[in-house]
């Protein structure tokens, strides 16, 4: 094996969004690093200090002295550990989509050496670092596994748009493919990581931790969902029966919403397809998913019966959507399922509107045709679909076409007194 790897003096970080970037920045307070990433434009802003992602400032880039950026394989060449950090999404039937990771693995194993450690943050389901991604290495590099180089995994806890449990704050769980590479993945991330390291036993028990957290949050999102969905039928106020429950000190405070993003909805389809491929169909995980994907149709309804109660036509009605990201003070549009609201909308007939100060709006024209405003107007409904701080200081009276007009809130963030509903 070769121990220069314990210098941690040569890395690649391999995806520059949302958690690659933040990486790069951490590693290169300290160690020579390259952020390399397919996409130039991308590249070309990052060195003009510009992260569209709002995850780091030009003044955290500029801090990071020994960092650089390039989209050229051939600069990252001579790098010793490659850290891989790219999407993985699901396709339109909810499946595991792990091009991104294998086309990744394959770029990387086409430039691998004896002794050179590959580490995976992606999420996936427990086994694919091993069974799926190493076979890729091994065949482009004409490399063995375990003996002529090495892997790691540790799993991304990144959370977009969050200014306090940021990076270095948060625990990392660490794990390696040997016992002695295990000790240098987490010897390298306890080298940045302030909040500490815990090192996994194996690389599967890493991948299971991470698949399991989204999956138990997105069950106790469900729960507080079907609730909302039960209450509303009961004519009572979601909100005031959360609150008075909260009052017991066991009771978990989970709010019901819209669930999207690129983990939360995402990763418990990776954990279910290993299951199922194993010959286990998981009940509990897909009922969870089941009431969440339901909740953009249950929002649109309740849009319209409101209209419908407060005597106001749906078909032509204006509606304003407030938000399109996928959570708050976070420009970040994957999976938000403000989109299927929009949509589903103007399938109901009404003329739909969004408005969204953090998203951006080439993109969200780009991937789902839909054209930002940018100045406001007067609507006869308006859906507060994404609690940003923004929108904390609109004037809601101004913009209501009529006094009948509604304002129907789905994350419970605004004052009570103005609105006509929330979830």
């Amino acid at each position: 094996m070769d121990h220069s790897l314990y210098t941690f003096d040569s890395i690649a970080v391999i995806g520059l969004g949302y958690v690659g970037l933040p990486l790069a920045v951490a590693f290169g307070k300290k160690y020579k690093v390259i952020g390399f990433d397919i996409d130039a434009s991308r590249i070309k802003a990052l060195k003009n200090g510009t992260d569209r992602t709002l995850q780091t400032t030009a003044e955290e880039i500029q801090a990071a002295h020994q960092l650089s950026f390039s989209d050229h394989l051939n600069e990252i060449k001579n790098c010793r550990i490659y850290i891989i950090t790219v999407p993985t999404p699901v396709d339109a039937l909810k499946q595991p989509d792990l091009k991104p990771l294998l086309k990744a693995s394959e770029m990387i194993g086409g430039i691998l050496k004896k002794g050179d450690l590959v580490i995976y943050e992606s999420t996936v389901y427990p086994g694919c670092t091993e069974e799926d991604c190493v076979p890729v290495l091994e065949k482009a590099s004409k490399l063995k596994f375990n003996q002529d180089f090495y892997c790691g995994y540790s799993p991304e806890r990144i959370n977009p748009g969050d200014k306090i449990n940021t990076l270095t704050k948060i625990i990392k769980v660490t794990s390696g493919s040997t016992s002695d590479i295990a000790n240098q993945v987490d010897a390298l991330y306890a080298s940045i990581i302030t909040a500490g390291t815990h090192k996994a036993p194996s690389i599967k028990v890493a991948e299971a931790a991470k698949s399991i957290e989204n999956a138990q949050r997105d069950i106790n999102i469900s729960f507080v969902n079907e609730l909302a969905l039960i209450f509303d039928r009961m004519n009572i106020d979601t909100q005031d029966v959360l609150v008075a429950a909260a009052t017991k000190w066991n009771f978990l405070p989970f709010k019901p919403g819209l669930v999207g993003g690129h983990c939360i909805g995402v990763d418990p389809y990776y954990l279910a397809h290993k299951a199922s491929s194993l010959g286990y169909h998981p009940q509990v995980i897909l009922s969870g998913r089941h009431v969440n994907d339901q909740m953009s149709a249950f929002v649109t309804n309740k849009v319209v019966q409101l209209l419908t109660t407060n005597k106001i036509n749906s078909k032509g009605a204006k509606v304003l959507l407030l938000g399109v990201t996928f959570k708050e003070n976070c420009p970040d549009i994957r999976n938000s399922k403000a989109f299927e609201i929009y949509h589903l909308l103007k399938e109901q007939g009404t003329e739909v509107f969004a408005f969204d100060p953090f998203a951006n709006a080439e993109e969200v024209a780009e991937k789902h045709q839909i054209h930002l405003v940018t100045q406001l107007a007067t609507y006869d409904a308006i859906v507060l679909t994404v609690a940003h701080d923004f929108f904390k200081s609109l004037n809601y009276a101004s913009l209501k076409a009529t006094k009948d007009s509604v304002i129907y809130d789905t994350k419970a963030f605004l004052d009570k007194s103005i609105i006509t509903a929330r979830l």
